[in-house]
């Protein structure tokens, strides 16, 4: 393998396990992977992508990374080069894609292109990982470009700005956010996927943990607690009631990245699995085999994930559908005295409850996000 200048290969900086001709299959979120394997399997697919790559202003973003940031190369810096390339192997992607780091001051990364994926790391991410922690953030993001993500990144970069536009037209924003934001519930998932790829080429979970520590607090990691930082992601799952639940919906929509304690927690969850160990014993999809993939499947795998989600998530609203599922009886009693605030036994005195005493408090509409 090499990166397409004549430069040889890379080993990792210390030994870990290469997975030769893996499938992205391997590390794709059930939700991310279903979704992916139905538009790949699409009559047709492949032709309506080309064909909004010609509307796409993707050369003209090329043209900008390559005139107005730093591209990563063996000159240029040199230990973030090392780090690509040792993704690339890991995961025996065969075409190393272009890299750039940006001057921004917020810590990000992305990996955007139609027709190949480039890479691109801004200044304050680079300043803020030490070389683990960034290490697995690279090879998040070459998880993405094996993935194909990269294609339906740039989709959704040019809808929001398209969304952005129309939004004066009557009904124009419409038909665009609502394309907007089913993509962005599919990106959502995909992040946990790359997150998974980044733990596979990293291959030390605690550098993932700070790594994602670090962008929900900063370079504080003496003041942090990685244990402490998981439990905040099982209080924010099982915390409040309903109108807690309708609210953290709320919050995510707009959001292009799951929050960071939930994919914390998603990512220690999967690394304690069997699926996690069988790859790190070398047993996993190969890419060879993609063609066979049976969409039925998927959608079956997929659909499993979420019945389990249900059934053992903390959070009231899944409590809700669990005992919707199981034949509740008073569904509309239990909705008002939800969102009312009435809990307890019927002999409390209803003039001093939480509906009646605290609305200033309990309010969603007054409280800050």
């Amino acid at each position: 393998m090499t990166d397409g200048t004549g430069g040889t290969e890379r080993l990792p900086g210390r030994e870990r396990r290469r997975f030769e001709g893996i499938s992205s299959r391997a590390y794709e979120h059930p939700t991310d992977r279903s979704a992916l394997v139905a538009l790949r399997k699409l009559s047709g697919f492949d032709t309506v992508v080309k064909a909004l790559s010609g509307l796409l202003p993707e050369r003209s973003m090329r043209l900008l990374f390559l005139s107005d940031s730093v591209r990563v190369s063996d000159q240029q810096f040199a230990h973030l080069n090392a780090m690509l390339r040792d993704a690339c192997y890991i995961l025996d992607l065969e075409k190393i894609p272009p890299m750039y780091v940006t001057q921004d001051p917020k810590p990000n990364a992305m990996c955007v292109g139609m027709d190949e994926p480039i890479i691109v790391l801004s200044t304050g991410l680079v300043e803020l990982l030490d070389e683990e922690e960034m290490r697995a953030v690279i090879g998040h993001e070459v998880g993405h470009a094996l993935s194909g993500h990269a294609v339906y990144r740039t989709i959704l970069l040019f809808l929001s700005n398209l969304a952005f536009k129309v939004a004066w037209i009557p009904l124009g924003n419409v038909a665009v956010m609502a394309l907007v934001t089913a993509l962005r519930e599919w990106f959502r998932k995909s992040e946990l996927s790359a997150d998974r790829a980044g733990l596979l080429v990293g291959q030390d979970l605690q550098a993932s943990m700070r790594g994602l520590m670090k962008l929900a607090g900063g370079n504080h990691l003496h003041e942090m607690n990685v244990d402490a930082f998981l439990a905040q992601a099982e209080e924010y799952e099982a915390g409040g009631d309903l109108r807690d639940s309708v609210l953290k919906i709320m919050n995510v929509l707009p959001r292009s990245h799951p929050f960071t304690t939930v994919r914390a927690a998603e990512l220690k969850k999967w690394e304690a699995s069997r699926d996690f160990q069988r790859i790190m014993d070398g047993h996993y999809p190969k890419r060879a085999d993609d063609k066979d993939t049976s969409v039925r499947d998927s959608f079956r795998e997929s659909a499993n994930h979420y019945s389990e989600t249900v059934r053992n998530s903390k959070d009231p609203l899944m409590g809700f559908v669990r005992d919707l599922a199981g034949g509740v009886g008073d569904v509309g009693g239990r909705l008002r005295d939800t969102f009312t605030g009435r809990g307890g036994s019927e002999g409390q005195d209803g003039g001093s409850g939480p509906a009646n005493g605290s609305a200033g408090k309990d309010d969603p509409g007054s409280g800050e996000r």
